[in-house]
């Protein structure tokens, strides 16, 4: 094992034994599954940059590197964003630790000297995130390399392996040519990925945010603040907005775009599809801090003369988020609210049972213009899971769950 920290600055001779410079940085290919090191970043007497390709390496050791070739046949550097450098773009950086589920800074970057073909190979193994890392950086050119190790050695060392690693670059088009992928990311809980996004700055969280899937990041971004939702997507395109914002559920959809200026909100509106922006405009109608505003209109309803058997039926064919439904709603010919069932009665309850007779009593609901302290102190005082909202004529509107009201009393805390 051999560090970043050890060979910076490390001199470099010829094949004829001539000075060539001083190592100031290694570049690492991104595309090639072995995580050879490609080559190596010389600064000559002149300041002049050479670049060693990783074939003309015959030996590297934390004293000293030669070459195989002569002077002559090392090329000036040549920049490549194709590269990724290893002191420029990974040390001091921070990357996700996706096994910690958190944002950390890399102190340093390990590396294996393999033996190949009559030439020594530098391979990357980790980027080292943890004390022994820093203490190494701080004490680098002070004291022995053999002195640093016998006091690292005794402090806490952690590492990330370099194929877990995902580098956060604000920089789209960088993104594209480093070739980064966030596949691991993309799997880790929505709740797990907030808490990163609320450790980054403004620039990295939208890196985050556009490398993601559309599902990924709508569940993402309903576990962090509203006002930071509506930062992130009116920094995005309209359209790759749009394709989150209809992952969304249409309650959190119209409650951020609420927070957007009017003219970005209906680019977004424009560029979702026609049901999707249908449910979230009717939602936008509604006043801020109420009943109308805090409801979802995607839920679960049957007629009163409906049984048990039918109301399984309507949970099958229903398109929205079923683990967020706690009730079926039942309705009369007029579309007014007549009941509401817990999922769990239905269960327990024959097939032909009339949905009617498992219904709730007393129904507790509120009107769509009712504020939201009105809709918390009914969700207290009755500890309901959920609250049917309706119109002057009872007829049925949406919901409030449980999660919305959480919700807004974090927000008034």
């Amino acid at each position: 094992m051999i560090y970043f920290t050890e060979i910076d600055h490390l001199p470099m001779y010829g094949v004829k034994g001539e000075y060539l410079g001083e190592l100031v940085d290694v570049c690492v290919d991104p595309s090639q599954k072995v995580p050879r090191v490609a080559s190596y970043l010389v600064r000559t007497p002149r300041k002049n940059l050479l670049s060693i390709n990783f074939g003309q390496i015959q030996s590297l050791s934390v004293r000293a590197g030669q070459t195989n070739v002569p002077r002559e046949e090392v090329r000036a550097y040549a920049a490549d964003e194709g590269m990724i450098r290893i002191k420029k773009d990974v040390l001091d950086q921070q990357i996700i630790d996706v096994n910690n589920r958190k944002v950390v800074r890399v102190n340093d970057v390990d590396f294996d000297i393999e033996p190949t073909d009559g030439h020594s190979e530098l391979r990357i193994v980790a980027v080292n995130v943890g004390l022994a890392a820093g203490v190494r950086r701080l004490l680098q050119g002070t004291i022995a390399k053999h002195n640093i190790r016998m006091i690292t050695e005794a402090l806490p060392n952690r590492t990330i392996l370099w194929e877990f690693v995902n580098l956060i670059e604000p920089d789209p088009a960088r993104r594209v040519k480093l070739r980064i992928s966030y596949d691991r990311l993309a799997d880790m809980h929505p709740a797990d990925i907030a808490d990163i996004l609320e450790e980054l700055s403004h620039n990295e969280q939208k890196a985050v945010i556009e490398s993601l899937d559309e599902e990924t990041a709508a569940q993402a971004l309903s576990e962090i603040p509203t006002k930071m939702q509506a930062d992130l997507l009116e920094s995005i395109p309209p359209e790759k907005a749009a394709d989150i914002v209809e992952e969304m559920p249409p309650d959190e959809a119209a409650d951020v775009l609420n927070q957007l200026p009017p003219e970005t909100s209906a680019e977004v509106l424009a560029d979702m599809g026609k049901e999707e922006a249908k449910e979230v405009i009717e939602l936008l109608g509604f006043g801020e801090n109420t009943a109308g505003s805090m409801m979802t209109n995607e839920y679960v309803v049957v007629h009163e003369s409906a049984t048990v058997e039918g109301a399984i039926e309507a949970l099958r064919n229903f398109e929205g988020e079923v683990e967020n439904i706690q009730h079926i709603f039942v309705i009369d010919n007029e579309a007014a609210l007549k009941g509401a069932v817990p999922i769990g009665r239905i269960v327990l309850a024959a097939a032909n049972t009339p949905l009617m007779d498992l219904s709730v009593d007393p129904l507790i609901s509120a009107r769509a213009q009712e504020s939201a302290r009105s809709v918390v102190d009914l969700f207290n005082k009755y500890n309901l899971m959920s609250l049917p909202v309706v119109d002057d004529d009872r007829h049925l509107l949406g919901f409030v769950s449980a999660d919305d009201v959480l919700e807004v009393v974090i927000n008034r805390k």
